[in-house]
């Protein structure tokens, strides 16, 4: 297969994909190529479209590829295709899912404390759209359950690592504005200790990652808010 062929292959899966695509799943598509020759590609394609100034990019995202249309177009492209109620984060949902950016993993107590209100509701909502995810238990008392971001998340925002997020500065946030108060850090420093010790003597291990369905044990049914 000469590369010419292979290029017009590639464009075609990415276009046609509605999500991110590894170069593991374009590989075993395309079996004349490695992984290095996909990527090879994908790269002198993102050229291309850079340098004829189309109206698309193909942007590294979770991991994956995916064809994308210049950020530039997204005044006009909002008109044409608005997001629907039912898949569009609301202010609460967006602001807890910033501080499990940013914190994780992170406690949902914790995150009240920063919030300032009950979240019940909302963590629910985010892991309904499988956004975060259960990501093991503090060695504090209760070990409470912590809770990170998924690869979709990633899809979701197109970025293609944690590494890509905004620094807090651009929003005028400091870390000090995210961090739980002196006392309660220090409180739960005391308790880490304890929960340490009484794990070892119980042989408790912390576990990588846990049913989701214990998360929704822990969260209870929530009341009605703007998620």
């Amino acid at each position: 297969m000469d590369k010419a062929q292979a290029k017009n292959i590639i464009e075609a899966m990415l276009f046609v994909s509605d999500k991110p695509l590894f170069v593991n799943e374009i590989k075993n598509v395309i079996e004349d190529l490695d992984a290095k020759e996909v990527k090879n590609v994908i790269s002198d394609l993102a050229k291309e479209y850079d340098d004829t100034q189309r109206a698309f990019r193909i942007k590294e995202i979770a991991g994956g590829y995916q064809i994308v249309t210049d950020t530039v177009f997204a005044p006009w492209l909002q008109k044409l295709y608005k997001t629907s109620g039912a898949d569009r984060l609301r202010g609460p949902s967006l602001e807890t899912l910033a501080i499990i950016a940013y914190k994780q993993p992170v406690t949902k107590p914790e995150i009240e404390i920063i919030r300032g209100v009950n979240v019940d509701g909302v963590l629910k909502t985010l892991i309904e759209k499988n956004l975060i995810r259960v990501a093991g238990r503090k060695e504090t008392l209760g070990r409470p359950i912590l809770y990170g971001t998924t690869s979709e998340f990633l899809q979701y925002f197109g970025l293609s690592s944690l590494d890509e997020l905004p620094k807090l500065e651009e929003f005028n946030i400091t870390e000090q504005d995210i961090e739980l108060p002196e006392h309660l850090r220090k409180e739960e420093d005391t308790q880490g200790d304890e929960g340490a010790t009484q794990g070892a003597v119980d042989g408790v291990k912390k576990p990588e990652t846990l049913p989701q369905k214990e998360a929704q044990d822990e969260i209870k049914e929530p009341q009605e808010e703007n998620r």
